[in-house]
């Protein structure tokens, strides 16, 4: 008998078995019924049925040996779901894969006991060890997708939570400091003013990173405003936080539009950091605004090692560094600054590039105007 058809005759009694493996597999503390133990295993058993009848090129086959094939464009299979599933209730990965595992050895095991090998059991097992990897491949992208769903609602509720506290730290550390000023305690309450504020970025940097990874996005509020203006006020803070830093600011005009201004100076506040952390000590940091017939245009030039070719890109996604070592704060730092800067300017309809040339590396932000 085909494998084929020896799995469609007796997917019951497969499937009581992966249910009751299944069974053994649950998380501590998790009490999950029959329906949801057996979950999709017997429709995964029919849609390997059903790959075992279909002709299968030479490309198909490569593409599934290599788990190149299809996981996650196209419609949920049963596999797909019942790794979703499988996160929701609360099993590992480890205890999901060793599902099929046992599911694979069991109905090889039943099927040589029943029939014994023929002539075409070789090709059969090789086409089907095929489709369950295909499974595998399919639950375990899927299982992956939920996790980390469900880390960054984890993230997004502590974030939220914290904020009250912190609230409370901030405001009642700035009153002891304004009682203090002048005072013996003076620096010890600013100091806690300065790293309750550095905590609230963090927290903020925190909160926007699990809303791009819960697919939302970073929120903006439009407003008429005047770029240049709004900057222009950046730069002046960013100059007594950074007193070290020559910051040189130009801009051709006023540039008006509308913006998320309080967005947009975080964008210029992390480039200009991000410049003097990496950048040359001692050369300034240049930044320019400027209107293009397509809309604004935001330049931060600095001198120093350049980017390398193969991570400018990187530097952009979240949770990463710069290859060379930074000036400061980067012990405080999680590797968001960037990340939060291109949301921001993905959500305002831009792009941002970072180049390397010459000794000097340029962050640029082009932003469409809509009035």
């Amino acid at each position: 008998m085909r494998l084929a058809d020896f799995i469609e005759q007796n997917v019951c009694l497969i499937a009581d078995g992966a249910q009751a493996f299944a069974a053994t597999q649950t998380p501590q503390g998790v009490h999950l019924d029959e329906t949801a133990l057996r979950d999709h295993i017997p429709e995964i058993l029919l849609a390997v049925v059903a790959d075992l009848r279909t002709k299968q090129s030479a490309e198909a086959q490569l593409l599934k040996s290599e788990g190149r094939a299809s996981v996650l464009d196209g419609p949920r299979t049963p596999a797909s779901t019942h790794g979703m599933l499988r996160a929701k209730g609360g099993f590992d990965i480890n205890q999901m894969v060793a599902e099929y595992r046992a599911l694979r050895a069991a109905v090889l095991r039943l099927w040589i006991d029943a029939h014994g090998p023929s002539k075409q059991s070789f090709n059969d097992m090789i086409r089907f060890n095929e489709a369950i990897d295909q499974a595998i491949s399919e639950s375990v992208s899927y299982f992956s997708k939920e996790a980390e769903s469900w880390r960054q609602v984890f993230l997004g509720v502590l974030g939220h939570d914290l904020r009250a506290p912190l609230s409370v730290i901030v405001t009642t550390s700035d009153l002891l400091s304004r009682m203090t000023r002048d005072g013996p305690y003076s620096e010890q309450t600013q100091r806690i003013v300065r790293s309750g504020m550095r905590m609230s970025k963090l927290l903020d940097d925190l909160l926007d990173y699990s809303r791009t990874q819960l697919g939302v996005g970073v929120r903006i509020v439009r407003s008429e405003c005047c770029l240049s203006e709004v900057l222009s006020e950046e730069i002046d803070l960013l100059r007594t936080a950074l007193p070290e830093a020559t910051i040189r600011f130009h801009t051709s005009g006023a540039v008006r539009g509308s913006f998320d201004a309080s967005r947009l100076r975080e964008v210029l506040a992390n480039l200009v950091s991000n410049a003097y952390k990496y950048g040359e000590s001692g050369s300034a940091i240049l930044v320019s605004l400027a209107r293009t017939a397509e809309g604004v245009e935001l330049v931060v030039r600095n001198r120093g090692a350049p980017l390398p070719s193969a991570s400018r890109d990187e530097l952009f996604n979240p949770l990463r560094r710069g290859l060379q070592p930074a000036k400061s704060g980067e012990r405080t730092s999680l590797g968001l600054g960037l990340f939060i800067v291109r949301e921001i300017v993905k959500a305002h309809r831009g792009e941002v590039v970072g180049e390397s040339a010459r000794g000097e590396t340029t962050f640029t932000v082009r932003i469409p105007l809509q009035t």
